[in-house]
């Protein structure tokens, strides 16, 4: 596999124009298994085609359980400067549930492991909204958090996905649906939460303390290219999204006989105007009027006007100087309001 991955890196070198790298993110599926000497191949790999800029964010999805003291200490050695922990509940018949493979105490000792290495840079993931969490519970997550003092903090509304486990033990009566009022009470729970304590809501489930965004993350939502490498990896570059083949066999053997296991997509303009929506929409930043009437023209700028103007109305958007940004009742349908301002071609 990792054989695999530096040879994308060769095989796709010239998609990105820009040779500059603000940020490397390695994420899905568990990075963290691997050894901090593989984690450096990758980024000497990268560094053999880009210019890795001397402060980029580079970012270590991690397993609690993953990071005992050996590993933390190994990663010292890299140039891995952030993590992202999937803490998810510190309660353990919650993990248990979810068929996490850490415990409730490996979830803050990994925390303080990180920081007492000297790692200050860290987010934590928690997730709402499922039947075992009561708003008690819910609060013990998010202070424990705040108590460690961790500078970021990601959170999402847990979704049932079809074929997965949780819908078959739904579907059988062996665990009580999804509760949308419930996801919603305590989705503003978070906010009001982690507001008080001194986070900003800079998008709608990221939370960060002051010069604390994620600056991958920040880039994709406000459109900045970027090169996926791996199974199941996407890749954008304004123009085109790729995405590559989820299989593990097949992404190995495509790449060593130099076929690209990927999928393309050439953007059309309403393509691209969806997805600024999308993605801009969901951040405190918003969507920028001026950029549209530039990027896409008086025509898409009318039709965002006229698509916007019932939520202005009805006070789930506001626009302030030409930034459209969603207002704390528009945030609980963040997806809808987003949707229905698409352009439809």
């Amino acid at each position: 596999m990792l054989a695999a991955m530096k040879a994308e890196i060769d095989l796709r070198a010239s998609y990105l124009e820009d040779k500059k790298i603000e940020s490397i993110y390695f994420g899905g599926g568990t990075p963290s298994i691997l050894a901090a000497s593989e984690i450096m191949e990758l980024i000497d790999h990268v560094s053999k085609h880009f210019e890795i800029s001397n402060t980029a964010e580079i970012t270590l999805e991690a397993n609690p359980d993953d990071l005992d003291k050996q590993k933390v200490q190994a990663l010292r050695q890299t140039e891995v400067n952030r993590f992202s922990i999937g803490i998810q509940s510190f309660f353990e018949e919650d993990l248990r549930w979810m068929n996490r493979a850490h415990h409730a105490d490996e979830a803050k000792s990994a925390i303080m492991r990180v920081q007492d290495a000297g790692f200050e840079n860290i987010t934590c993931d928690l997730i709402y909204g499922y039947p075992l969490l009561s708003n008690s519970k819910w609060k013990t997550n998010m202070q424990e958090l705040i108590q460690l003092q961790v500078p970021h903090i990601s959170s999402y509304s847990m979704t049932v996905e079809r074929k997965t486990a949780l819908d078959h033990m739904i579907n059988k009566g062996k665990t009580p649906p999804l509760n949308e009022e419930q996801s919603a009470e305590q989705m503003l729970m978070l906010i009001d939460t982690l507001t008080t304590a001194g986070y900003e809501q800079y998008e709608i489930s990221n939370f960060a303390k002051p010069n604390r965004y994620a600056r991958h993350n920040t880039n994709y939502w406000r459109g900045k290219p970027y090169l996926g490498i791996g199974p199941s990896a996407h890749s954008f570059n304004t123009q085109s999204r790729a995405w590559n083949i989820a299989n593990n066999a097949l992404y190995i053997k495509g790449i060593l006989e130099k076929e690209l296991p990927l999928e393309t997509e050439i953007l059309q303009k309403s393509d691209r105007f969806n997805e600024y929506v999308m993605t801009s929409l969901r951040t405190k930043w918003g969507i920028d009027s001026n950029y549209v009437k530039q990027e896409f023209g008086s025509d898409y700028y009318s039709e965002l006007e006229k698509l916007s103007k019932p939520y202005l109305e009805q006070g789930k958007l506001i626009n302030q100087d030409g930034q459209i940004t969603l207002t704390p009742e528009g945030k609980l349908l963040a997806d809808q309001i987003a949707s229905d301002l698409f352009v439809i071609e």
